[in-house]
């Protein structure tokens, strides 16, 4: 496996740190960050194998790198993402974010899950097998997520299972059902029982009192779904480890800044849960939820501890997040800690270049063709006043996932709602995808700024449906139509013409191509997107979250309006 380093005998490892032979890797001259004090402690690191074997000494290496004024801190870890929202394979991602310091990544293969269930996991696991960085698995738990949508696939218990022993898996992933929990669903209840003992990822936002104290009652440990200091506090003392989360479209790190505390760093990590290559080329990565924090006044210790060992515990790695003999070789040589720019990065050892990415085995794409939504027409996307006053708008707030719900009252044409651009409502669509139903659900929505064209996607969390807001009926129409021609992505239609377009053939969420080019195509489709009048800073990214029935509080699926407050659908 090209993520898990060289090991060698445990009696080098002993030489080596004792000095009495040259090391296999030295790092010579600088500082290191030391996360149990908090000191900054001159001295050489050497390396054996994957190994740390010698701090707070002078050693000679056969290879030897000095890094005089640098500081080496233990490598980063994201503690909850979905490489596919990243729009990359696991290939590309680790080419794309390892150089930045991220050396190991907990990943949740829940959208290619729910597109290609048992199939999109086992591409996963292949993939990680060959990364440099260290991936990790947590198995998708609700694949469905609700019964709300319509997913291309479902996982059951007995789907899950026989993945549990892989090396590469730690537990259990986000557990989005929890009315589903509380409500003791024998679905949910056979997925809890198998996994007690080991890792389950918690989802609840908005969740507390008794319905917290009954859903972690069932093993659940993380969340990375609290937005306010006053949530995420009360998780804590419940004993839940919080994942600070800062994504291209969930940014909860300026609110959580409060909470970021040596006192509270054991007991917090960091995540970045969906981020695209656009964000990570113009910011960064974890790297940028570092700079942000010090810069806001959180205590580098606080962040740098929530940033490895805090994480790394958390979750069970106990071989890494610390710069001390006997652990994992995943290092980074930064400037310095407020600006934690990664200059050399080592992982399991080897420092990355290049060439070590080159070395690769490639893994054979899957979910080609993945597309089969029905043809649409302008019809399709009416909703009916049916004497009416007001009609439910999806209420989209920038860097939110949580929609807010407005019940507004619209111009009525032929017996149907219509937008009112005016004050910013747009028409929504979603239209099931997967070849099953042939659903297609209309609706409204306020906070895109839209004025002419549509903008579409087949990256509609968690069901992947095509999900489509816009001015024109006409427009949305044939945007849903490009997107079965190019096997998925995102298009941006004007006037009846594409003007900018993305290709995501792998299961209609992921490109083959080089994270380069595919964020030189986000820079497109952000311009043209623009160009129709959108205010939101990721247009894409938020209009993957209007389909996503697990974040209150209103949202459209392929089968209608939801009421996630009430979790159930709002009849017409």
């Amino acid at each position: 496996m090209a993520g898990s380093g060289t090991r060698v005998s445990v009696e080098s490892m002993i030489d080596q740190g004792a000095g009495r032979e040259p090391a296999d890797l030295v790092l010579k001259g600088g500082r290191f960050f030391d996360l149990v004090t908090g000191e900054l402690v001159a001295g050489d690191i050497a390396v054996c194998g994957d190994r740390i074997v010698g701090t707070c000494a002078e050693y000679k290496g056969v290879r030897e790198i000095d890094i005089s004024g640098r500081i080496v801190v233990p490598g980063f870890i994201d503690t909850h993402l979905h490489i596919e929202s990243s729009l990359v394979t696991p290939h590309e991602f680790d080419r794309c974010v390892l150089p930045l310091g991220i050396t190991t990544a907990i990943c949740d293969p829940h959208e290619i899950a729910n597109v290609l269930g048992v199939e999109g996991i086992r591409f996963f696991l292949d993939s990680v097998g060959e990364t440099v960085m260290d991936i990790r698995v947590q198995l998708s738990s609700c694949v469905p997520a609700t019964h709300l949508e319509t997913s291309g696939a479902e996982l059951r218990i007995e789907d899950l299972l026989p993945f549990a022993s892989h090396p590469k898996v730690i537990g259990l992933a986000e557990f989005m059902n929890f009315p589903g929990v509380l409500a003791k669903d024998p679905v949910c209840m056979a997925k809890l029982e198998a996994f007690q003992g080991r890792h389950i990822d918690g989802h609840a936002p908005l969740l507390g009192g008794y319905g917290l104290n009954g859903y972690l009652a069932a093993g659940i440990r993380t969340e990375h779904e609290a937005t306010t200091a006053a949530e995420a506090l009360e998780k804590l003392r419940k004993g839940m480890h919080i994942l600070v989360r800062e994504g291209s479209v969930s940014k909860d790190l300026k609110a959580l800044m409060p909470i970021i505390t040596e006192r509270n760093s054991p007991f917090l990590a960091l995540c970045t849960d969906d981020r695209n290559p656009l964000d990570i080329a113009e910011q960064g990565h974890l790297d940028y939820m570092i700079r942000t924090a010090i810069a806001g006044g959180v205590e580098p210790l606080a962040v740098y501890r929530a940033a490895s060992i805090s994480g790394a515990r958390a979750f069970g790695l106990s071989d890494r997040g610390l710069v001390a003999p006997g652990w994992r070789a995943d290092l980074v040589v930064i400037d310095n800690l407020e600006g934690c720019h990664a200059e050399t990065v080592l992982s399991a050892g080897r420092v990355v270049t290049d060439e070590l990415f080159a070395a690769r085995r490639a893994v054979a794409p899957v979910g080609r063709r993945s597309v089969k939504a029905r043809s649409v027409t302008a019809a399709d996307f009416r909703v009916p006043a049916r004497n009416a006053a007001t009609t439910p708008v999806i209420g989209v707030v920038s860097g939110r996932i949580v929609t807010d719900r407005l019940d507004l009252s619209l111009p009525v044409r032929d017996g149907a709602f219509d937008i009112d651009p005016g004050r910013d409502v747009i028409k929504a669509v979603v239209v099931e995808r997967h070849g099953k139903t042939g659903n297609v659900a209309a609706g409204f929505v306020h906070g895109f700024g839209l004025k002419s064209g549509a903008i579409a996607s087949t990256v509609g969390h968690d069901s992947h449906n095509i999900c489509a807001v816009g001015v024109s009926d006409a427009d949305i129409a044939t945007a849903v139509a490009r997107l079965g021609e190019i096997e998925g992505g995102f298009v941006v239609v004007q006037d009846g013409k594409v003007l900018a377009e993305i290709a995501l053939p792998i299961a209609g969420l992921m490109s083959h191509d080089p994270y380069e080019q595919v964020r030189e195509k986000l820079h497109h489709l952000r311009e043209a997107a623009a160009a129709l009048g959108s205010q939101l800073e990721e247009p894409f990214l938020q209009l993957a979250f209007l389909p996503l029935p697990v974040i209150p509080h209103l949202k459209l699926t392929d089968k209608g309006l939801v009421d996630v407050d009430r979790f159930e659908l709002i009849e017409g």
